[in-house]
């Protein structure tokens, strides 16, 4: 066994496109297997089989709950271009010679995959596996992983419009009334992106004797079914929190935010694992369970843009204000001195800078004639303003 795999010296898959993160319905899936050999080896057929499947495993007490679901199946023959083979199909190796083999198809369309997924009881993964089989040895095998993310969009009419709703908790101290708790909040839309903000708008009341602290938080729910049973794990992702509200006093939210995490679209196609989001928010009562509204949130591929759209506007305003300041005609310089007429020279040229005035080796002082230094020329500036309107304003 061990002298029959030393005849196969590379034996493996690639994708032609190693850069490409994921695929959706409907791109196509191509690539190659290499073969390279150290002898002689004739080769019966070289099979290509693309699977994509589900699985969900855990335990329910003592019974272990199990279910798969297939999603993709793809099954070829690979040939080698330019090759002789011989009448049963099969061909002949020789070493040195590195040989490929070409493969390429299509996955089904938008609608009939479910995204890859792996989480804590069950994942959905897609691989590529190629056999190679061989006379009288057994079968030697390669495999290539890759993701598929199918298409989310958020821009539907229904996942745009807003929602909300309230709540509201009587709380009791020893079975005590004790007033109540009440809140009401609203989002603007239930689609979102990671990185977008989601603004909530909430009021808050309290009645009751105690401190209470609004919360909001992302959450997410897995959901994993198997054998009739459902597993569900919620897990926190972000969070923020509000001021304290102390008794007879309310809170408002207006537009407080909170950011969308990093994170997987929401899976809602699959039938053994679900994947769905939900922004909690609640009040933290001490001493008593929290009162809990959840709006349902969908995570899409395809965001909104408002965001991009805000930065490209603000982007064209500054572009807009820079242009303007180019479009301001600066003033002109004013005329030179040269240019007046009036004749401003010396009565006596010849009379010099420095006198001596005591004679002796007394120290120089500079005396300076008597000299009427004329006033600058009068001159207009034009100020240009943004209509296109000029206006003359008198400088001197």
């Amino acid at each position: 066994m061990v002298a029959m795999a030393k005849r196969i010296k590379i034996f493996e898959l690639q994708l032609l496109d190693p850069t490409k993160t994921f695929y959706c319905g409907g791109d196509t899936v191509s690539g190659r297997v290499q073969v390279e050999v150290t002898e002689m080896t004739r080769v019966s057929a070289v099979r290509l089989v693309a699977v994509g499947r589900g699985k969900v495993e855990y335990a329910k007490g003592k019974q272990r709950c199990r279910q798969e679901a297939e999603y993709l199946r793809h099954e070829a023959v690979l040939r080698l271009d330019e090759q002789p083979t011989d009448s049963d199909g099969s061909v002949v190796l020789r070493p040195g010679n590195r040989y490929e083999y070409m493969f390429g198809f299509e996955l089904p369309q938008q609608g009939q995959l479910v995204s890859s997924y792996k989480g804590k009881f069950g994942y959905v993964h897609y691989y590529v596996k190629a056999v190679m089989e061989r006379p009288q040895q057994p079968p030697l095998m390669c495999r290539k992983s890759f993701e598929v993310e199918e298409p989310l969009d958020v821009n539907t009419p229904d996942l745009l419009a807003p929602t909300g709703g309230s709540k509201e908790k009587k709380v009791t101290i020893m079975f005590i009334p004790d007033g109540q708790v009440s809140l009401n909040a609203k989002i603007d839309r239930r689609g979102f992106c990671e990185g977008e903000d989601i603004c909530i708008n909430a009021k808050f009341e309290n009645t009751c004797s105690r401190i209470v602290v609004p919360k909001a938080a992302i959450i997410a729910k897995h959901t994993y079914q198997a054998n009739g049973r459902t597993k569900v794990i919620r897990q926190k992702l972000s969070a923020v929190r509000g001021n304290h509200i102390i008794s007879g006093m309310c809170d408002a939210w207006q537009g407080k935010t909170i950011r969308v995490p990093k994170l997987k679209p929401s899976m809602l196609g699959c039938n053994i694992i679900r994947v769905e989001y939900a922004l909690m928010i609640y009040i933290h009562i001490p001493g008593s369970e929290k009162l809990i509204l959840e709006l349902p949130l969908v995570i899409g591929t395809a965001g909104l843009g408002s965001r991009s759209n805000s930065v490209s506007s603000q982007e064209g305003s500054v572009s807009n204000a820079s242009q303007s300041w180019v479009s301001l005609r600066m003033p002109s310089d004013p005329p030179s001195y040269c240019d007046i007429t009036r004749d401003c020279r010396l009565d006596q040229p010849l009379t010099p800078l420095l006198d001596d005035i005591d004679g002796d080796d007394s120290p120089i002082f500079m005396t300076a004639p008597a000299f009427p230094f004329p006033p600058p020329p009068s001159y207009n500036e034009a100020d240009e303003e943004f209509n296109g309107n000029t206006r003359m304003l008198p400088v001197c």
